[in-house]
């Protein structure tokens, strides 16, 4: 591994250093005006690779710098006026000035003109990073988690949680709207959204007043395309991946345009076999535990969303779209416990055989209803959206105690089994306005958000074969919370080099946490809790030349504790290794300042340092009322301190290889103390990092290759685990033709991206190692057919406005 680090090194340093060239050049019209912001694109000798892009500043005069040596075609456009297209031949070390180029009349009226730029792959403006994927070498990613590891800032470690400049707790929107989901569900969705249906990744870690202040290290907006374009559009998917077990899936994608509305929807299925270990020794209380898991899942589902915008005037949309879906699981857990003394760990008191089987149903449905109004520079929003979610799950546990592995000698038994049955309602409303005044464009909102869950756990007690209700174990759980929201923000031009944008959001919160005990006995009092949040935000950007761009954000935000992390029910892969919520969990507040600098459009380098209070972690912990039971829980640490350092940067090493490099170190500092509460104390320290490439290859003839991979440094999991590196190697090979595509991966081709570390709180010392079914091959067939025609531009009377609502002049 040190070799592999050691080679990555240096290859990247003879990239940096290594002998190229430069282009330089001068636009002017026919009269000899310079044009200033010219768009000016560099492709390969065929036109069939983007090699790189730049923009001439106020004397017309653009450069490109570090190019490799090869045969390329420069292509300079402007609105009214003829491409310049010249052949340019670069040697290597040579600085060649191609002097000035003329743009010619082209006699083309202004307000019928479509101009069509290519977009730099990095946008870095005062509130976001834009992530531009379309027409970049990034879109060769196959999914929306593939592409989120190539994102400047953002981290997907070997779990699939999402990290923004080393802080968890992101929430994740697709075009503008938030999406309620989180885990595997979260995962499962970005892994099937293809990269050829986003446009471009909005990472907001540092979010403005319209924003809600909910989620610590920011939100990440998944634009998705939308077609421009008159009559239907259809793309049809369909993915098989083998690994230990089987996945895969079936996805059928479409719209209809027209003048008056544009109606869109998709349609999917999917199967889904997955398979993971896990190992744990853990000293604790004189006993030495050692438990093996070996999990089995099984999903198959169904989804669907469709949605119609119509067009009512120039001025006005009226639209909804309606989502849902519908999935069946099952659950096999295999799970061993050996127990023995400390002093004697190979001498066994007793094995625990705990043989798991769940199955279940998960239904969601979703509702939003949209207006907008545009005219000029004011734009009205309005949204109502209503969610459901239905969860059940009936698990049946055995838990089996004989003498040894070889169940020689029955000891006891224990059998139980459990309901778990989960409703949960969200409503919202949401209003925002924005308008050009006092030099700038100020924005004021509000939101309304209500969410009501209804969880209720059931245990058994199984006697003779007989299920009887254990009312000390069973219980409900009604969670309420209600968020009043309003926002005020402000944004404009200083002049030519400064932008500023600055907001205040002020959030009220109820929340209601109430634990029915069937045991009277064991009745709690509710947990209410209510207050008020202000959440100030603001930014400025720099521009110090047309390619060098500084930036500084700050802000305040705050992570309330969802009902999964406060639901107290016990989910237990045996007895004595049991998982549980924390219903007295406090909301954690963070203060983030982030510090940015882009260089060409393209390499970026962010310092960010975030602080949090209460911040929400996991931790492990004895069991006080069993001396050989342990369980995982969530809890407030007292702070946690982040500083982090990340660099993303995409290279042409020739004509026919493009790659992307993503460095992040972190700091992480994590404190509290639990000893008033006769727990531990949490002292942690950690250094983390983690590198990603990605290398992609035109192999000629429609063929693509990719190589890409990851390496993940020591880091802390949670409060206290510290876990160990881990990495993953991955190849892939594309080819495409008019309307067909086929694709085959091979993901963790070394089986490296397991997990493994140790952890050691109030008088538990543990020790983990796992892996699951990452090693895979895949193949992916699409079909794109349809009848869509351009649609006819709209006039303008000055420039033209790209998908991202920019103003391009050129």
């Amino acid at each position: 591994m040190k070799l592999l680090l050691t080679s990555i090194f240096y290859f990247t340093l003879s990239i940096l250093l290594g002998q190229s060239s430069s282009l330089t050049g001068i636009l002017q019209d026919n009269e000899g005006e310079a044009i200033i912001f010219s768009n000016v694109v560099l492709y390969n000798s065929d036109k069939t690779q983007l090699v790189k892009v730049e923009t001439t500043n106020e004397d017309g005069q653009f450069t490109f710098t570090n190019i490799v040596p090869g045969s390329y075609i420069l292509t300079a456009s402007y609105i009214g006026y003829g491409d310049i297209n010249k052949n340019v031949e670069l040697l290597d070390g040579d600085d060649q000035d191609l002097g000035l180029l003329i743009f010619q009349s082209k006699g083309i009226e202004l307000e019928t003109a479509v101009v069509t730029a290519q977009r730099a792959m990095v946008e870095v403006k005062p509130d976001k990073t834009v992530f531009n994927v379309e027409g970049t070498i990034n879109s060769a990613g196959d999914n929306g988690l593939g592409l989120l590891r190539k994102a400047p800032g953002v981290l997907v470690d070997n779990n699939n949680n999402v990290m923004v400049l080393g802080r968890s707790g992101m929430l994740f929107y697709i075009d503008g709207k938030r999406l309620p989901l989180s885990g595997e569900e979260l995962t499962n969705y970005l892994l099937n959204i293809p990269a050829e249906q986003i446009d471009r990744i909005d990472i907001i870690s540092n979010p403005g007043a319209r924003y809600e202040a909910e989620g610590n290290a920011g939100i990440i907006d998944i634009i998705l395309k939308k077609q421009k374009n008159t009559g239907y559009n259809a793309k049809l998917n369909s993915n098989v991946t083998r690994g230990r077990r089987t996945r895969a899936n079936l996805n059928l994608s479409g719209n209809y345009r027209n003048q008056k509305f544009n109606a869109f929807g998709t349609l999917g299925y999917s199967y889904n076999q997955n398979w993971n270990r896990m190992f744990f020794d853990n000293f604790q209380n004189t006993l030495f535990m050692k438990e093996s898991n070996v999990i089995y899942n099984d999903f198959w589902g169904s989804n669907y969303r469709i949605g119609t915008d119509f067009f009512l005037s120039d001025n006005h949309t009226l639209g909804f779209i309606i989502s849902g879906g519908d999935t069946d699981l099952k659950t096999d857990v295999e799970n061993r416990i050996q127990i023995s003394n400390i002093s004697t760990p190979t001498q066994l008191d007793s094995v625990l055989f705990a043989d798991n089987v769940a199955s279940g149903v998960r239904n969601q449905n979703t509702y939003n209803l949209n207006y907008v109004f545009k005219k000029a520079d004011n734009r009205l929003n309005f949204d109502l959206d209503y969610g459901r979610y239905d969860n059940e799950t009936y698990w049946d546990q055995p838990n089996l105690y004989f003498t040894d592995l070889n169940q020689t000698q029955a000891l006891s038994e224990v059998i139980t089994n459990y309901n778990t049955p989960v409703e949960i309602n969200i409503y919202t409303a949401k209003i925002d306005f924005e308008k050009e005044a006092l030099g700038g464009k100020i924005g004021i909102g509000s939101k309304y958000s209500n969410v009501d869950t209804d969880n209720t756990f059931l245990f058994y007690d199984v006697l003779n074969d007989q299920s009887i209700q254990n009312n000390q174990r069973s219980n409900r759980f009604e969670y309420s919370e209600k968020v009043i929201a309003g926002y005020l923000s402000y944004a404009r031009k200083l002049n030519d080099k400064w932008n500023m944008i600055s907001g205040l959001r002020v959030e009220k919160t109820n929340s209601n946490g109430y634990l029915t005990a069937f045991d009277p006995n064991l009745q709690e009092d509710p947990v209410i809790q209510d207050y008020v949040n202000f959440f100030p935000s603001g930014g400025l950007t720099y521009i110090h030349k047309p390619n060098k761009t500084y930036t500084l954000n700050f802000g305040r935000r705050i992570n309330r504790p969802n009902y999964n992390v406060l639901n107290p029910f016990r989910t237990q892969l045996s007895e004595i290794s049991f998982e549980k919520g924390n219903e007295k969990l406090s909301p954690e507040i963070v203060n983030n300042v982030e510090l940015g600098y882009t260089f060409n459009y393209r390499y970026n380098f962010k310092l960010a340092y975030s602080y949090t209070t209460n911040q929400i972690t996991r931790l492990i912990a004895p069991d006080k009322t069993d001396l050989r039971a342990s369980f995982i829980t969530w809890e407030n640490l007292a702070e946690q301190t982040v500083i982090n350092f990340n660099i993303s940067a995409p290279f042409t090493v020739s004509q026919k290889w493009s790659l992307f490099l993503n460095l992040n170190a972190s700091h992480i500092d994590n404190q509290a103390d639990y000893s008033d509460g006769d727990g531990g104390i949490v002292d942690i320290q950690v250094f983390t990092y983690s590198i990603f490439q990605q290398s992609t290859f035109d192999l000629g003839k429609g063929f693509k290759g990719e190589i890409s991979g990851w390496f993940g440094g020591p880091g802390v999991w949670g409060g206290v685990f510290k876990y160990d590196s881990s990495y993953s190697l991955n190849l892939g090979l594309q080819k495409k033709y008019d309307r067909l595509s086929f694709k085959l991966s091979a993901q963790d081709v070394t089986f490296q991206s397991g997990w493994s570390g140790a952890s050691e709180f109030n008088g538990l010392r543990g020790e983990g190692r796992g892996n699951w079914d990452s090693r895979t091959v895949g193949l992916s067939i699409s079909y794109d057919f349809g009848n869509s025609k351009i649609k006819a531009s709209r006039k303008r009377k000055t420039g033209m406005e790209s998908e991202s609502g920019r103003v391009n002049n050129g």
